[in-house]
């Protein structure tokens, strides 16, 4: 038999990517990236900095782009044709919902909303709906707390439905417009088999369960008397939505004529039902029970996957727990920190205190401890555990000596301190964390930031394999809908891999980090919590405590 390969398309936050990869061992033959060309590195923004949002019509100019370069590129394998790709798997990010009429066409293509930016897709990173979700986390305490014990205890201004409200409330016009507003993990797959037909839509698990309070439990979405408790015109909106929900082992259906002819690949091959990224990061990363997946990019998502025969808790501060979003048959817990590589951007990109790689090796030459700094991660929010927008970065114990490079550990230090804020609330409700397994740009390019990370969390910090963990595992979706394997697991074991570099905790490190992580645990229940830290005194002195230590 010829050799089969697989296409995942990876649409990220600045660029869409397609990767080629062989059935038969996970081997990547070809890659190609197009960066989105509209906005400011894809993303279109206003003076209010809670707004970001993407024009769909870059997400189809990236996947014709990036298939057909990947094609081009897979020639170089000797005996490769475009009728061995036999299907495609695409991740998005995620809550980037868009409004659409009634075919299933995006309003940002209509003429009458032409420069409008409530039209397009409003990117997972825009948060102009905190006042909204705010409000929907105190109707539904109220109205059914059952929504709320699956996501974590809060509603998001990152998710669907305080999304479409804002724009109710802020552009009535655009509301009104729209027959329906769809994920982009939903929409491409549809524009991709010509099924983007309202009727026809097939809507992923993955973004209905972790984003819009879905759940066979309730019968699907929120209610219609909830929804209308909270504006009339989002109960009409629910009589529209989809019932058709999948998870990621079903097929959309197969690539139309159109597409096959824009990018050379056979028509009818089957296209799986999208997901997120990080989720299909994880799929990518080997997810497993015990196995924790953290893709450490702008931001972090940290999934594990539980068996659905477990009797598991609610957790609060979560971003879900959701049967089959991850894993079929499995419970996809989702957690993450709303900032991370965006942070040490900010720092080099903003305040221009130099580049990453000499900030970086500043931070190398510096002991735990060392900088006499403590900062907390959280400029742009926090998505876990406190699941709030409105708090702020804060950075502790700077002198008139305080350097770059410290001030740069110090913002990685605390990102590796929510990242073991993370893990604490996952094992506090009965999910064992076994193992961390990370993926991402940060994990492949920057070992200094990994050692800090197995430091502090006191773990082996173990990285995927491939590089584009999310392709893959878009690609293994390909791979299991296209019946090149009988299960996820089966395909993971073929396709996925762990790199042979392991990042150890170094003992007397990690003795520091856990005195300045009781600190960062002061700091965050003072600053995050209603009635939590207490007083603060003690911070500053023991910081310089452990700072002379430190400098012996």
């Amino acid at each position: 038999m010829k050799p089969q390969y697989v296409l995942g398309l990876d649409y990220g936050t600045n660029s869409v990517r397609s990767l080629m990869v062989s059935v038969e061992d996970g081997r990547e033959i070809a890659t190609a990236t197009w960066n989105y060309a509209h906005g400011e590195n894809g993303i279109l923004l206003a003076r209010d900095p809670n707004l970001a949002r993407q024009h769909p019509s870059d997400y189809l100019e990236g996947a014709k782009q990036t298939i057909v370069a990947a094609l081009e590129q897979a020639k170089a394998v000797e005996g490769f044709s475009p009728s061995q790709v036999v299907g495609i798997g695409v991740d998005t990010t995620g809550s980037t919902p868009l409004p659409v009429d009634e075919t299933g066409l995006p309003l940002a293509f209509d003429s009458r909303f032409e420069g409008n930016l409530n039209a397009l897709a409003w990117l997972w990173k825009d948060h102009t709906s905190i006042a909204e979700a705010a409000q929907i986390t105190e109707v539904a305490s109220q109205m059914r707390p059952q929504y709320l014990a699956k996501c974590g205890g809060t509603y998001s201004s990152e998710w669907y439905f305080s999304k479409i409200w804002h724009c109710l409330n802020t552009d009535a016009a655009v509301f009104d417009a729209a027959h329906g507003w769809v994920e982009c993990a939903d929409w491409i797959p549809a524009m991709l088999t010509g099924t983007q037909a309202p009727q026809k839509i097939a809507v992923s698990v993955c973004a209905a369960g972790h984003k819009a309070m879905w759940n066979d439990e309730w019968g699907g979405f929120p209610d219609a008397e909830f929804l209308s408790a909270l504006h009339p015109k989002l109960a009409g909106l629910r009589a529209r939505m989809s019932e058709n929900v999948r998870a990621i082992d079903q097929s959309v259906g197969g690539l139309s004529e159109e597409w096959a002819q824009k990018t050379g690949l056979r028509a009818g091959i089957p296209v799986a039902v999208g997901a997120f990224d990080a989720h299909l990061g994880g799929v990518g990363a080997g997810i497993a029970p015990g196995t924790l997946v953290k893709t450490l990019g702008t931001s972090t998502c940290d999934l594990m996957v539980v068996p659905e025969s477990q009797n598991l808790a609610d957790i609060p501060g979560l971003c879900g727990i959701v049967p089959g979003s991850i894993l079929p048959h499995f419970y996809g817990l989702e957690a993450g920190q709303s900032a991370v590589g965006d942070i040490f951007n900010w720092f080099v990109d903003v305040l221009k205190a130099g580049t990453h790689q000499e900030l970086t090796e500043a931070a190398a030459k510096l002991r735990a401890g060392e900088s006499g700094l403590l900062a907390l991660d959280w400029n742009n929010g926090n998505r876990t555990v406190l699941v709030d927008q409105r708090l702020t970065g804060l950075l502790i114990g700077q002198t008139l000596y305080t350097t770059p490079g410290e001030i740069y550990r110090a913002l990685i230090e605390a990102t590796a301190f929510g990242a073991l804020t993370i893990i604490n609330r996952l094992e506090e409700y009965g999910v064992a964390v076994e193992r961390v397994v990370n993926c991402g740009g940060i994990a492949e390019k920057n070992p200094v930031v990994m050692q800090i990370y197995a430091d502090i969390i006191g773990r082996p910090m173990l990285v995927s394999r491939s590089s584009q963990t999310c392709a893959l595992g878009a690609a293994i979706a390909a791979a299991v809908v296209a019946e090149c394997f009988d299960s996820f697991q089966e395909a993971q074991n073929t396709m996925t891999g762990i790199k042979d570099v392991v990042y150890t905790p170094n003992p007397d490190a990690h003795a520091v980090y856990q005195q300045l992580f009781a600190l960062y645990g002061q700091l965050h229940d003072a600053f995050g919590t209603p009635d939590g830290g207490g007083n603060l005194f003690n911070v500053m002195k023991t910081l310089l405590d452990i700072r002379d230590e430190a400098r012996k």
